[in-house]
């Protein structure tokens, strides 16, 4: 079957939904395609915290990487309340801020510079009466610091973004796609073969854009992936808890964000540093090592009949000469394919603006869509039994 589209996008992630809720809402007839579940990719990893740049503000001082995200919480908010760009009423948010704690060696590192004019409105401080229970504690010694960070279930995010749009969105098999110029024939699950002649052709498939770039016939630009190894933690947690923990450098040295595992346990998602120099250790070496963490920076924490296990991640975007992380989305057009990475959930709004700059030129259609086979939801790594092999 021949369709004739303004804009196809490949990938469903939270990114590839926002851009396909912002160009249908706008008047484009645009579809996207997906070859796994929604969000199975670098989504259903994300830890789920809208950045307002502050944990890039650690060294005291604000960077192009803090500046980049400063606006992104409020564009969420303003969503999650039904009055933004895209209706995330139906999105879960499971904490309105994220905490930044420091131990007492570093507390003074900081306190100046969040008290300074330009850090006020991110961040506010906290008495030991304001503070989250787990950090109540008599043995608690440092600072602690409530940022202006939502943390949101993504899954929740993604069926808030695609529902809607549920009609445009085809899942087809990831092998059979044939691309030439202003044409893209693919198959869907059900082998059914259609063939979309598109105006614009999005490449938003995060760690897939490369095998897209090369179906292409295009030699840029080139993608670059920084791994993580994060630690996941259930078995009687009592409470959850969303703070990053400031270490000595620009990342946190600990980022923890709570979630519910299908039995409604809570889990407990380990990141920052530790996930950025756990790639060079093995999983049982990085479960010690985040043990070890938790003992120094949480010693009243008991760890007794906990469950532990790894999670490997690539983080895909846009490669930078030095190998360092892009201070923000990335978007660029070739002919009539654009090729687009967030580099963080956050950013999604952002990239959006970026696609529909880059496809203003194109003369809105409109037509109608067959009914075809769509993609199931992906669920959470933690949700899947067989992650928790190690104790």
């Amino acid at each position: 079957m021949k369709i004739d589209v303004d804009v196809v996008v490949i990938g469903g992630g939270i990114a590839g939904l926002w851009t396909l809720r912002r160009l249908r809402d706008e008047g484009y007839n645009a579809v996207l395609l997906e070859s796994e579940a929604l969000g199975a990719g670098q989504t259903r990893y994300a830890q789920g915290i809208i950045h307002g740049g502050t944990k890039y503000a650690l060294t005291g001082k604000l960077t192009a990487s803090s500046e980049a995200v400063a606006g992104m919480p409020a564009i969420w908010r303003a969503c999650h309340q039904g009055r933004g760009e895209v209706d995330l009423r139906q999105a879960k948010m499971i904490s309105d801020a994220h905490y930044l704690w420091s131990t007492s060696n570093l507390a003074s590192r900081i306190t100046g510079f969040f008290a300074s004019q330009v850090m006020r409105e991110r961040t506010v401080a906290l008495s030991t009466q304001q503070r989250p229970s787990l950090f109540r504690h008599r043995a608690f010694k440092g600072a602690i610091y409530r940022l202006d960070e939502p943390v949101f279930d993504t899954i929740s995010v993604l069926q808030a973004l695609a529902v809607p749009v549920m009609p445009a969105i085809l899942a087809i098999n990831k092998h059979a796609l044939l691309m030439r110029p202003s044409a893209l024939e693919v198959e869907a699950v059900n082998g059914d073969s259609f063939e979309f002649n598109y105006k614009r052709l999005v490449f938003m498939a995060g760690q897939g854009n490369e095998d897209l770039l090369n179906a292409a016939e295009l030699r840029g630009p080139a993608m670059q992936l920084r791994p993580l190894k994060m630690v996941i933690m259930r078995g009687g947690l009592s409470e959850s808890v969303f703070a990053h923990c400031m270490g000595a450098g620009v990342n946190p040295r600990l980022t923890i964000t709570s979630h519910l595992d299908d039995e409604d346990n809570i889990v407990w998602y380990l990141g920052g540093q530790l996930a950025e120099d756990g790639v060079f250790r093995s999983d049982s070496g990085q479960i010690a090592h985040a043990q070890q963490e938790l003992d120094e920076l949480i010693p009243w924490l008991p760890q007794q009949g906990l469950q532990w296990a790894t999670l490997d991640i690539n983080r895909a975007e846009v490669r930078h000469a030095d190998g360092h992380r892009p201070d923000t989305c990335y978007a660029v057009r070739q002919d009539a394919i654009i090729t687009a990475w967030p580099i963080k959930m956050a950013l999604a709004p952002l990239l959006a603006r970026q696609v529909l700059d880059l496809v203003a030129d194109v003369d809105k259609t409109s037509g109608e869509l067959p009914a075809w086979p769509q993609p199931a939801f992906a669920e959470y790594p933690w949700c899947e039994p067989a992650r928790w092999g190690m104790t």
